[in-house]
């Protein structure tokens, strides 16, 4: 009864957020009122782009269907990114897809790992994607720890500088596609579970395959809207709370961004679907390392404003120690409980580590 409640007072209640995050921000509340009004419609809109999103999967099947909600999923951190590279707010944009990247393989897999494994005993998923998965995930180490250590041991210009982030960006995007293709067309029944049909994702979709596809159109269009008004109250909620753009960045944007990923990967945890849980929170882990961050350097150039794609040694610290247990943890494909607990002690350790920067 109560979960019959909440359904029904979903969409009013994201409606109602949405249309009090654009007062708030066109009738000038104060940024502390405008955040947390923008911070809550995010969330229901994320929750509908999430919602939409899983039942788009139930027709597309399960590889297909973990790569649109990780992809949809994502809408939110790119489109906010995009709105503060506008701003110039380079740290911040660098901070929030460290904290996407982290947040997706501690917080959204651990939560999945642990919810899950609270009513299984066992919940396992596909070795072989679990393996590739975490030799991508040691390439986007790879790939932001070289050009950091270069770039900070040697004199190196800053035009120097851009050009190695354009270079390695364009690489990046190249290995991205290259899993694409290699996942979604080459070996796609060799990284699938043998479970995954469509027939068994179709007979419990949410919505038709029209309708999803509209809901996840009209999620997307908030999200984008709702982004922008909370990318305006930044500076002045950071400073009115004492808080680091690193961890405003790294742990309050990115969770916001990534409660789309949170909401879907759990209730397929619960249904014991922990390979379309993991494709989601793994895969939009990379997606984010090896595409949305790239390409972000790319449309750095469109503003004028060029971002390169050096981070920080505490970022690239957190990516690393998030990607080592991770890998470690998934790596046998398969999950429990306590795994899932592990990740998200880890989660809680930089959070705190993040705050007192």
């Amino acid at each position: 009864m109560r979960c019959l409640t909440l359904k029904k007072l979903f969409f009013p209640l994201l409606i109602v957020t949405f249309l009090l995050s654009a007062l708030s921000h066109y009738m000038k509340w104060g940024a502390v009122i405008e955040f947390a009004c923008a911070g809550l419609a995010i969330l229901f809109a994320a929750g509908l782009l999430g919602k939409a999103t899983e039942s788009v999967a139930h027709y597309a099947g399960q590889r297909l269907g973990g790569f649109l909600n990780a992809t949809f999923g994502n809408a939110a951190e790119l489109i906010i990114a995009i709105f503060l590279i506008k701003e110039g707010l380079f740290d911040i944009v660098k901070a929030s897809l460290t904290g996407a990247i982290i947040g997706n393989l501690l917080l959204v897999l651990g939560a999945s790992a642990l919810v899950g494994g609270l009513k299984y005993k066992e919940q396992k998923f596909n070795v072989h994607l679990a393996g590739q998965n975490a030799s991508l995930m040691l390439l986007a180490v790879i790939a932001l720890f070289i050009p950091a250590i270069f770039v900070k041991t040697e004199h190196i210009s800053e035009h120097d500088t851009m050009n190695i982030s354009i270079i390695v960006a364009a690489f990046l995007i190249f290995a991205y596609l290259g899993w694409l293709f290699y996942s979604m067309f080459t070996h796609k029944s060799f990284l699938g579970d043998h479970e995954d049909t469509k027939a068994d994702h179709g007979e419990n979709a949410a919505w038709s395959k029209r309708m999803s596809i509209i809901l996840l159109l009209v999620a997307t269009v908030m999200v984008a809207f709702i982004s922008e008004w909370l990318v305006h109250t930044l500076d002045t909620f950071s400073a009115r709370f004492g808080l680091s753009e690193l961890f405003v960045g790294a742990f309050v944007v990115a969770i916001v961004g990534n409660a789309a990923e949170h909401s879907a990967a759990v209730m397929l945890a619960l249904k014991n679907k922990m390979g379309a849980a993991v494709e989601i929170a793994v895969g939009s882990s990379l997606q984010i390392a090896l595409f949305v961050a790239p390409v972000l350097v790319f449309v750095s150039l469109l503003f004028g404003k060029e971002m390169n794609l050096i981070f920080t040694t505490i970022e690239i610290a957190a990516i690393g120690v998030a990607v080592l247990i991770a890998t470690s943890i998934s790596r046998d494909g398969s999950t429990t409980w306590f795994e899932g607990k592990l990740l998200l002690i880890v989660y809680a350790i930089l959070g705190v580590s993040f705050y007192f920067v």
